[in-house]
């Protein structure tokens, strides 16, 4: 099995790097790969990559993800993350190869009052969302065999997110607050790679398999609770914070306006994935948890 993957210095993409790499001959690109092209901007050389490897399947973990810059920089986020999923699939479509893709939460509008299924209408409220979802359209719609997994709030050891952004302004503020009104599922780009080999192992035995399946870890919570998880855990590590857990502030998404509109609402409905698959994911908690230690065993070597 030859596998082709794009985006592999990114939060997901290095974690894809050690997953997929049991399953086969592994060929990892990212922007600035010489002697193939991993640029998704070129679609030539996307095309000439596809063509002069002949995978067996494609996994594109780039994408544009900057939400709020995207409201600024609308034609490279529509070339990213909408017309490069295109043209991917229509190389595996010829290649006769299996596409796998990463989608957001952010296609929904957070208005449900209950997780959301993958048959629930998308209607994304800023321009990342709306870009993303329209990506999903254009690779349900090409033909090709696809796997779209559709996650939420992402964090690794790698990287730039928000518990890597909690620690350092609990270490450096004397203030922090964090909105309350926004629920989700904090997914370890961990978790998702390990689900990823995981399903391409089973559907190497049942082709038919494709399709658009939600992946996050089990259980919600707010972004606020998320920030008080994140301080307790180090506060049981006895390491100095000037701010702690108890001394958080929770503030609306209306207190804290940014250029992109969030989903108040970014719950998904996992039992399909579950099902197809025959597994069980682990609660949110799980993971953050052992990202904390690597990241504070790191932390504690290198001072």
């Amino acid at each position: 099995m030859r596998i082709l993957l794009l985006g592999k210095n990114g939060q997901l993409g290095w974690e894809l790097q050690r997953s997929l790499a049991p399953l086969g001959e592994l060929i990892s690109l990212d922007s600035a790969s010489r002697e193939l092209c991993g640029d998704l901007s070129n679609f030539k050389g996307i095309k000439q990559t596809i063509q002069k490897t002949a995978p067996n399947i494609i996994v594109n973990a780039a994408a544009y993800t900057a939400v709020d810059k995207a409201e600024n920089e609308p034609e490279l986020t529509q070339i990213l993350n909408a017309e490069a999923p295109k043209i991917l699939a229509q190389g595996a479509k010829e290649q006769n190869a299996r596409l796998v893709h990463y989608s957001t939460d952010y296609v929904f509008n957070g208005n449900s009052s209950q997780p959301y299924v993958e048959t629930d209408t998308a209607d994304p409220l800023n321009y990342y969302g709306k870009t993303k979802l329209e990506g999903d359209e254009n690779i349900m719609t090409s033909g090709c065999s696809h796997l779209i997994f559709r996650t939420s709030w992402i964090y690794a050891t790698l990287g730039r997110n928000f518990i890597k952004t909690i620690l350092f302004l609990a270490q450096n503020r004397d203030k922090l607050t964090v909105v309350n009104d926004q629920i989700g599922s904090p997914t370890s780009a961990e978790l998702i790679a390990d689900i990823t080999a995981y399903t391409l192992f089973t559907v190497k035995y049942k082709p038919e398999i494709s399709g658009l399946f939600n992946l996050t870890a089990k259980g919600y919570t707010s972004w606020y609770e998320f920030a008080k998880f994140i301080l307790e855990h180090v506060e049981k590590r006895n390491l100095p914070l000037k701010i702690h857990s108890t001394y958080i502030d929770p503030i609306s998404s209306v207190e804290f306006p940014l250029p992109a509109k969030r989903p108040l609402n970014s719950c998904l409905n996992t039992n399909k994935l579950e099902n197809t698959f025959q597994l069980s994911l682990p609660a949110w908690q799980v993971g953050v948890s052992r990202i904390l230690t690597e990241i504070l065993c790191k932390r504690t070597l290198n001072e």
